[in-house]
């Protein structure tokens, strides 16, 4: 790879910024990476990182990408106890609205929907020692970002931070600046500052509650089941999910939507589950050992900062992950979204084409739009809050209604929804006129057509 620069500071270690590291020091000769958190160096939970206490997943495209910039990463993972699902849809349990997907068969194409379910502490840890290993990257932890540095024509310049121990403010200079902090990000606020406007916002409510608690359960308590999910439905906005992750843990997260209001203890949140969920799940839930405490969030709206519609931006500022989009946690896309900007980073600095920031938000909001629309679609036909509320739920609800009747009684329309879910193949491929004739033909077979 080609030198594009002196440094390139990333802020915020988080996935995003872990993944962004690791392609920047492909380019740039050093590679700041600054973090306000102490870092651990084993899988352990922190501040930073609020999310990694409910259920989180790789879908397989995001753990193709992280193969692909860490070769070896996933061997390693498994190696270390994670575990792996590979064409054995038979190992989990899951229901899209009324409609269990289809378990029983062989997947055509195996190799593209290999799931694997480390922890998020866990793969974090895995992930930031690789990230420690590379040669150019020196992680500053125990920093704040105080505010991008700027010369007179506003070029971003590099980045002031502050020791959070001693209070030590420190100028590093910096060819990019490569913002990663999430939801919470400044950028708006110092694009303000620096006399640039705001970037627009789209937003959708969806008032999301869950609570997660981890879980040891012996495998000899729950058979062969890797993970259960069981999606809400508008006459009970409520669902669960409860996985495998390594050394005989489990996360088991109960979320409601449209503000349903959660049990606050694990016995209500079992009996709760109980009402909907597998009784194979429940048995083992009772009997299963808690670890650590319940945790308790609220995310009240999807947002979208669209960077890709200024007409203006500061020269050596980039902003990624779910600082550009935060997607409803439920779905599990921000991992591998923040897998699929870093490869989108990648080519944007290998073609050395100018305007970098113009770049890579189109190319981001590429990647964005398809998950945006379907997620909004999604949340719809289980909650209004979406915004569409003069059109009439049935219209919304019957092809989706469709589709998931189909995927249970037809193992290639199960595929095909799944391709889609882990971002292997586009939402559209559901449109094509061959799968919608499949679609028929399989709600015909079970009488639902």
């Amino acid at each position: 790879m080609s030198n594009l620069g002196q440094r390139a500071i990333v802020c915020g270690a988080s996935m995003t910024g872990l993944l962004a590291a690791r392609v920047l020091s492909d380019f740039y000769e050093e590679v700041t990476l600054v973090e306000r958190d102490p870092l651990p160096e084993g899988p352990e939970q922190r501040r930073g990182v609020p999310q990694a206490r409910h259920f989180h997943a790789l879908l397989s495209t995001g753990s193709r990408v992280l193969g692909e910039l860490f070769p070896g990463l996933l061997d390693e993972l498994v190696s270390a106890g994670a575990k792996v699902l590979a064409n054995e849809s038979s190992r989990i349990y899951v229901r899209l609205g009324r409609h269990e997907l289809d378990g029983s068969g062989k997947f055509a194409d195996p190799a593209s929907l290999v799931v694997y379910q480390p922890s998020r502490p866990f793969l974090d840890s895995h992930v930031r020692r690789r990230v420690r290993t590379i040669e150019n990257v020196r992680i500053l932890d125990s920093h704040g970002v105080v505010e991008p540095m700027t010369d007179r024509a506003r070029r971003v310049t590099g980045a002031r931070v502050v020791d959070r121990h001693t209070g030590a403010d420190t100028a590093l200079d910096a060819d990019l600046v490569v913002d990663a902090m999430g939801r919470s990000a400044h950028t708006p606020t110092y694009l303000d500052n620096l006399g640039y406007e705001r970037p627009t916002e789209q937003r959708y409510p969806v008032h999301l509650n869950y609570a997660s608690q981890f879980l040891r359960i012996p495998a000899s308590m729950i058979g062969e089941k890797l993970g259960f999910s069981v999606s809400p439905l508008p006459e009970r906005p409520v669902g669960v999910v409860a996985v495998a992750y390594e050394h005989d843990t489990w996360i088991l997260t109960l979320f409601g939507v449209g503000g349903y209001k959660l049990p606050h203890d694990l016995s209500g949140v079992i009996d709760c589950a109980a009402q909907f969920a597998p009784p194979t799940l429940i048995a083992a839930l009772r009997s299963a050992e808690p670890l650590g405490a319940m945790s308790a969030q609220h995310y009240p709206a999807s947002t979208w900062r669209r960077y890709d519609k200024m007409r203006r931006f500061p020269a050596g500022l980039l902003v990624m992950g779910d600082a550009i989009c935060s997607f409803n946690p439920v779905y599990m896309q921000g991992m591998t979204m923040a897998a699929l900007q870093a490869v989108a980073l990648r080519h944007c600095l290998a073609d050395h084409d100018g305007d970098l920031s113009r770049r890579f938000f189109k190319a981001a909001a590429k990647q964005i739009a398809p998950v945006w629309r379907g997620n909004r679609f999604t949340d719809f036909t289980v909650s209004q809050e979406g915004g569409w509320r003069r059109v009439p739920r049935r219209v919304v609800n019957w092809p989706i209604d469709k589709a998931q009747a189909a995927a249970a009684n037809d193992p290639a329309v199960a595929e095909a929804v799944l391709r889609v879910m882990h971002f292997v193949d586009p939402p559209d491929r559901l449109m094509r006129p061959s799968f919608l004739m499949r679609l028929v033909t399989a709600n015909r077979r079970a009488g639902t057509g």
